[in-house]
This record gives C-alpha cells, structure tokens and sequence, in this order.
C-alpha cells in the first residue's frame, strides 16, 4: 500500500497519540449496502452562528476532526437556525460529506420548497450531486411529503429519504410507518439512558432493513453530570475507551440495529475524542449491561 504525505502525516500523529493507523468503522445502510462511517455529527444550536470568523473558527476545526478521523455524516434541518447555511459554506465537496437534513413544515408545495432551499443552503457547490438524505422532521404532514420523497428518489434529486422524531410517544407511530412505508432511514434519540427505542422500534428496523442515526446520544450533555466526578472504570479499557463520551458512544454501536450516532458539538477537542469511539472493539451485550448499571446504578 502506498500512503500519500496527508495519511503519514495524520497516521504519524495518531500513532503519537498512541493510536493505530487504522480506518473508522463503518456499517451498511442495509437497503443499498453503501458503507456508512459509524460516527456522524450533529448541528443543532452549535452551527447556529453568525458570519463573523471568530464564531466560524472552532466550528472549520470541528469538521477537520471529523472528516481527518473518516467521519462523512453531518446532519441539519431548517429547524436549526443558520446551521444549514453554515454547513453549505465550510463543508468542501471534496470531503465527500454524507449530507442529511429534513423537512419542517406542512402543505405539498411548502414543503418542496423548504427542502429546495435546505439542499441549496447545505449543497451549493454540489447541486448536480443528488442530496443524500431528506428526512420528515417530527412527522411533521409525513403523509404529504412522503409522494414528494418518493418521487424524488426515483429522479435522483435525493438518494434516501427518512423519518425523525425526539419524543418516545412517537416510536409507536414511526414502528408502523417503519412497517408499512419502509424509509430508507429512521432517526430517533437513544443512549444509555434513554433505551425506550430497543423495545420495538428497533426491532423494526431491522426487520425492514431501515438504517438508524441517533440524536441525543449523551441526552444533552446530562449523562455527563454524574460520570464526570469519578474516574474512568478500569474495563473502559476493554472496549478501547479513554474517555466518558466514548463509552456512551460505543454503548450506542453496541446495539446491532444502530448505523450511526451524530453528536453535536462545537468544540473541536470534544469532536477528536466522539470520533475514537469509531475504533476499536465495541461491547458485547454483557458490557452493555455493565455500562448500564454503572451510569444508571441499574434504575432505568
């Protein structure tokens, strides 16, 4: 294998770091098989800025850290204030970004025309490129831009489409939606913490072959509260982990139905440790019960 000068030089920092030179883990999106980076990332509040260079700065880093470590998913929605223009201006198509936002209001042509301006705003310099992912933000009018969704995908305008939700009262309804429309994706929260998705919605999942990226994988910040006033467990070491962040994160990739957990940040240090969690050895269903009874004391 011949490297090129980029590779040595980020293995050569890796390997400083005491890392390897290996690739982020991937796993399929099962209806087309297309490998997926299994560390994504999410923009909600934190690509929210303004223009000004010293807003945009630690936010270029933040990709850096994603796409340096394999990283391509980054997702928005018009729901996300400028997040999406923000993502447009410093995602270079040369990254080969996995791209996915969502559509946020009701009525067919509303509809067509926010997510026209969502792929514009998130896609400028690749608009002959179909827009990877357009997802149904909360099932928002899902049943009146599912035709439109539909018909896209089959013109080449987008290559996925999907549903989203952040409230479990909803999984019952996207279980069914999962059975009887079969997306292409499906995005729901779920950590360590907030489990309700494993009982059937991701059953269904599976069942149907729907990927799944996961938002809220550290519940907003809250699992950190408790974990952050003691060290580390000596079995973190087990399953390649150095920090909190990556436990929570492979707890998540160790459920076989989860394609890709997208956290948010906009600190580029936060991003260099989520993105560890791409590599190495992820827990068995043992581990997971491990790491649940230490975050939850096993209550939840």
């Amino acid at each position: 294998m011949i490297w090129s000068r980029r590779e040595v030089l980020i293995g050569a920092a890796a390997l400083a770091a005491g890392g390897t030179m290996e690739r982020m883990r991937s796993r399929p999106i099962p209806r087309t098989g297309e490998q997926l980076p299994v560390i994504g990332m999410g923009t909600w509040r934190t690509f929210d800025v303004d223009e000004a260079e010293e807003a945009r700065k630690p936010l270029r880093q933040v990709l850096r850290r994603l796409f340096e470590a394999g990283g391509r998913v980054i997702d928005s929605s018009p729901m996300y204030g400028r997040a999406e223009q923000v993502v447009g201006d410093l995602v270079e198509p040369a990254q080969h970004p996995f791209l996915a936002t969502k559509v946020w209001t009701s009525g067919r042509e509303e509809g067509i025309e926010q997510m026209r301006r969502s792929m514009r705003r998130m896609s400028p310099r690749d608009e002959r490129r179909p827009f990877d992912l357009m997802q149904i933000h909360n099932l928002v009018d899902w049943r009146t831009h599912l035709p439109t969704l539909r018909a896209w995908k089959e013109a080449r305008t987008i290559r996925y489409w999907g549903i989203t939700h952040y409230t479990d009262s909803a999984f019952p309804e996207m279980e069914q939606i999962v059975r009887t429309e079969k997306p292409d994706f499906v995005q729901v929260p779920y950590s360590v913490g907030a489990r309700e998705a494993e009982k059937r919605l991701f059953a269904a999942c599976a069942d149907q072959g729907v990927a799944v990226l996961v938002e809220r994988p550290f519940e907003a910040g809250s699992l950190f509260r408790d974990v952050l006033k003691r060290p580390l467990p000596g079995w973190a070491a087990e399953i390649d982990c150095t920090s909190w962040a990556q436990v929570f994160l492979k707890f998540i990739l160790g459920h076989p139905a989860v394609t890709c957990p997208i956290p948010a940040t906009s600190n580029p240090e936060h991003m260099a440790d989520d993105v560890r969690a791409g590599f190495g050895r992820l827990p068995d269903e043992t581990m997971r019960k491990r790491i649940i009874a230490e975050v939850t004391g096993g209550t939840r």
